[in-house]
């Protein structure tokens, strides 16, 4: 009768423990989900970004670029200065299809998945890490630790093809925008840090800075935000093959 007991109690301790942990994963799931409800709240969005390249002797190398967006899913990125760069284009649309232009060339070629692991254009920034979509279709989450100011999540790629083995991702408790992100490599080495910092424009938080480091090759690429503007009615138009090559 005893054993029967025990094992009534370990096997009610098993079950809530897999509760308790099955509750927790639905939590960070949750917390991912705010943080894309923030950063994709917009119907669509413009804006000019500054790109300064920083090399592990100091140098620097700037580039300018306009940006564009539609929903969660639909994002035009093109160079604009110097000239060397102007007109390299990336389009983002659903279905993880990823377009690149070069004028070079004055070709468009669709960019496969196993591509989307490599540098965008010199950048520490890979091609995926440029993609429009929601961080909860990419990865799933698990809740690591909270702070007082942070919750601290580790999202694991749903896709095998990702060239990450985690994101060690905080999150602002207050706001739910990201506020740092720490990508592994299939070796679980850590190979880029990204410190985000975000400005309110009207009712929209705005990521006005990134800066993205590749830690092995100690090189810092920092994205710069201007002229954000919101909900101005972009058509689906705007985010064609056509469009790139304009």
């Amino acid at each position: 009768m005893k054993k029967v007991k025990f094992q009534f109690l370990m096997l009610s301790v098993f079950i809530l423990l897999g509760s308790i942990a099955t509750a927790k994963a639905q939590d960070a799931n949750a917390i991912l989900k705010k943080m894309d409800d923030v950063m994709y709240s917009f119907k669509d969005m413009t804006g000019n970004n500054k790109i300064v390249l920083i090399d592990k002797n100091g140098k620097e190398n700037v580039r300018d670029a306009t940006i564009s967006q539609k929903g969660t899913d639909k994002r035009l990125f093109r160079f604009t200065k110097p000239a060397s760069q102007a007109g390299i284009s990336v389009l983002s649309l659903p279905n993880d299809v990823m377009y690149l232009y070069m004028p070079a060339f004055d070709k468009v070629r669709r960019i496969s998945s196993s591509v989307k692991n490599q540098k965008f254009a010199g950048t520490d920034f890979s091609y995926d890490d440029m993609e429009s979509k929601l961080y909860t279709k990419k990865y799933s989450a698990k809740m690591l630790k909270t702070t007082d100011k942070v919750f601290i999540l580790e999202l694991k790629p749903l896709s095998k093809r990702s060239a990450y083995s985690k994101i060690i991702c905080s999150i602002d408790k207050q706001n739910y925008y990201p506020v740092k992100m720490e990508y592994y490599d299939k070796g679980n080495r850590k190979i880029k840090v990204a410190d985000y910092t975000f400005t309110k424009i009207g009712k929209y938080w705005n990521t006005s800075k990134i800066v993205m480091k590749d830690v092995k090759r100690n090189h810092t690429t920092i994205m710069i935000m201007s002229d954000v503007k919101y909900d101005q009615g972009l058509s689906d138009e705007d985010f064609t093959v056509r469009k790139l090559k304009e």
